[in-house]
């Protein structure tokens, strides 16, 4: 991936632009963390760029990045620009490109994703950057509480940095969150959503969720329930524990957190309730209810059959015992046998169902 960022930065100096790799690329490598997705931020406008890129994406938004698919590779193009005053708490108001690196560097959000490396793979670093990396400290570029102000989504983002890196919160921040924290409310529950799935499936969560209620940003955000929570291990298991109404999620997404909040009031280890919900469902609940995975996994796998389809005779061969036609009545005498084996009151052996189909069900 550095190879070809840097591709990308000498072909916009051909051009006769200038160019830099920034932010999380260049702060991870430099923290020796694995990294893939590249920024890129140039001098050169959305116009121009398209002039250098055959394949260009230009957003609608005016603020001046374009996406590039560069050898079946997708990178993010930002223009080097100034920004007016906010507005709705997280977008500026109009954005001017200007000509002049540090100038663009200013108006992001913390220290450590300021810097930069150029076409020669040089590390550029205008803002003292490398200290707080040293130092393992989350720094605002300007004063935070301005910096919340004009972007309260930078609250979630603290967080989410301060608990993935593992760095320290500067006490600046610390008192910028408790003072702005309520304009949470103002950010749409998409973008919020998009950066607690960050947090919620990182390796991380443990902190991040420690930090979110550390501030009291479960009221904010409206996550109930939080300390539910006891199993950081499956993103969708902590949303299901938190239960939120307002966020968006796919159908399948809310099929899955209503059947784990269902099942959560009921016992896991449960024959029925394992068959029926499956393991996965049965694991999120009972691992934040403080059940063993073993215990789980141990009484999943104990179970004479995991669905209906392994039931050891066919309808035809129903039908035959009991010399009837095809009807609803299979459909019937498969759900006895279900719970019969489920519940260990029948094995799942052919010969054994086929006596207690015909002792049971000929002469009715």
């Amino acid at each position: 991936m550095k190879e070809l960022g840097l591709e990308i930065l000498n072909k916009i100096y051909e051009y006769g632009y200038v160019a830099y790799i920034i932010g999380g690329y260049t702060r991870d490598l430099l923290l020796h963390k694995e990294t893939s997705d590249i920024d890129i931020t140039t001098n050169a406008t959305p116009m121009e760029l398209k002039n250098i890129f055959p394949d260009v994406y230009m957003s609608h938004d005016n603020y001046g990045t374009v996406r590039i698919n560069y050898k079946n590779i997708r990178f993010d193009i930002t223009t080097f620009r100034k920004e007016d005053e906010y507005r709705d708490f997280r977008h500026p108001n109009s954005i001017t490109y200007v000509n002049d690196l540090k100038t663009d560097l200013e108006r992001r959000d913390f220290t450590i994703n300021t810097i930069c490396m150029d076409k020669d793979g040089k590390i550029i670093d205008l803002l003292n950057a490398r200290k707080d990396l040293d130092n393992h400290l989350l720094r605002t570029i300007i004063d935070a509480d301005i910096s919340f102000k004009r972007d309260a989504l930078r609250i979630l983002r603290a967080i989410r940095f301060a608990a993935i890196l593992n760095f320290s919160l500067s006490d600046e921040i610390k008192k910028a969150i408790i003072n702005n924290k309520h304009l949470l409310k103002k950010i749409s529950y998409e973008r919020k959503k998009e950066e607690l799935d960050k947090i919620f499936g990182s390796i991380h969560a443990k902190e991040g969720i420690k930090l979110i209620k550390e501030f009291h940003l479960d009221q904010e955000l409206e996550l109930t329930n939080i300390n539910r929570i006891k199993d950081y291990s499956d993103i969708v298991g902590i949303w299901a524990m938190i239960n939120p109404s307002k966020y968006p999620f796919s159908s399948s997404e809310k099929e899955l957190i209503n059947k784990i909040n269902y099942v959560y009031d009921f016992d896991n280890l449960d024959n029925f309730i394992l068959y029926k919900y499956g393991l996965y469902v049965n694991l999120l609940a009972g691992l934040n209810k403080g059940i063993n995975k073993k215990d789980l996994l141990s009484k999943y796998e104990s179970l004479k059959i995991k669905t209906k389809d392994e039931i050891q005779i066919t309808a035809k061969e129903i039908c035959k015992i009991l010399n009837k036609k095809p009807d609803s009545f299979i459909g019937e005498i498969y759900k006895d046998l279900e719970n019969k084996i489920i519940n260990n009151e029948l094995n799942n052996d052919n010969q054994e169902l086929r006596n207690y189909i015909k002792n049971k069900y000929y002469n009715n």
